[in-house]
């Protein structure tokens, strides 16, 4: 049996889930926090299908305790798409999940009964093949203005700090590049090449992508390695770009959170919903809006698979809106003409 079907965050799932999580892990190339979600919606799931629908519901047995790890293909076999709506109700009115939460859900199960029929062959028709996504809300993303922007690379808390030009560098590669927050621990020198002004990135499924620095992030690169990265006495992850002065190991995401909301504190910025995924979205959007990047660009950019996903920073500032209201023809017309007429 595999490690991960061994793994004891998986022991209490059904030996097929198991066996699912494995294949999207080594042979669709997910991640580990990818499999741990699909985990935890399965789970879930079949508490919920065993506990509606077998003798469990007449045993008042708490959800979280209820038993799913000898759920057999026989019992998997009589899932109906009705169940799944029947469970995504549920978990929308007595969990509160909201529709972007249930669009996992969707996503975890659909692929779980794929596997089913199309890699294991072991039941011939796919109760959810017709299982739609929720609707989701397409909402603005929120950014940060370039004043702003420009105020939180002048935050008392970088020249305050010893690791000035690490945190300083940080900031930068997020606001210049558009990465995510994943796609920046992971980056190691050798991803860097300053010659060429490229950076190698590490993005969602294990896809790499390269993107172009521009003499700001080229600076804060150089400043970061040589006047603070190469005094480090010991450096443990001798790869990792970002690394803790204390321990020498790479800077994980919890780490660069700290490290960002600091900032933001300190540029005065926080409690307005600001975070690493946000300095991201200000990248995008003032790229599109001031830089005038084209969509197809940005979507490369971003590391996005479908130019769907990136029309979300199309949106026009408030300025550009109160601009065309002043410019309409009607625009000057005041009741006080009337009356002279």
């Amino acid at each position: 049996m595999s490690t991960l079907t061994q793994n004891n965050e998986y022991q209490d799932l059904p030996e097929l889930v198991r066996q699912y999580l494995f294949y999207i892990t080594t042979i669709k190339n997910r991640s580990s926090r990818t499999a741990s979600a699909y985990a935890v919606d399965l789970r879930n799931f079949f508490k919920f299908y065993k506990m509606y629908k077998t003798t469990t519901k007449n045993n008042n047995v708490d959800f979280e305790h209820i038993k799913i790890d000898n759920i057999d293909i026989d019992l998997i076999k009589q899932v109906k798409l009705l169940d799944v709506y029947e469970y995504l109700n549920f978990v929308m009115k007595e969990k509160n999940n909201s529709a972007k939460a249930r669009a996992r859900k969707v996503s975890s199960i659909r692929g779980f009964f794929k596997y089913l029929t199309v890699n294991l062959r072991i039941i011939k028709e796919n109760p959810v093949e017709h299982l739609e996504m929720p609707s989701l809300k397409k909402s603005i993303p929120k950014y940060l203005s370039i004043d702003e922007s420009k105020e939180l690379l002048k935050s008392k808390s970088l020249s305050k700090s010893e690791n000035k030009f690490r945190d300083y560098c940080i900031l930068t590669l997020f606001l210049n590049c558009g990465m995510r927050l994943s796609e920046l621990v992971n980056i190691n020198l050798g991803d860097i090449k300053i010659e060429t002004g490229s950076l190698k990135l590490l993005g969602k499924g294990n896809k790499e992508r390269v993107v172009f620095l521009n003499e700001a992030c080229i600076s804060s690169i150089k400043d970061y390695i040589e006047k603070e990265r190469n005094n480090i006495k010991v450096i443990k992850d001798t790869e990792a770009l970002f690394v803790s002065i204390r321990t020498g190991n790479r800077l994980g995401a919890r780490q660069i959170q700290k490290i960002v909301q600091a900032s933001l504190r300190d540029a005065g910025l926080s409690g307005k919903g600001y975070s690493p995924h946000k300095l991201r979205h200000t990248a995008a959007t003032l790229l599109y809006q001031h830089g005038k990047v084209d969509i197809l660009v940005l979507k490369e950019l971003l590391g996005h698979v479908n130019v769907g996903t990136t029309e979300i920073y199309t949106h026009i500032s408030n300025d550009m809106i109160k601009e065309a209201v002043i410019k309409n023809p009607l625009s000057n017309e005041k009741i006080e003409k009337l009356a002279k007429e």
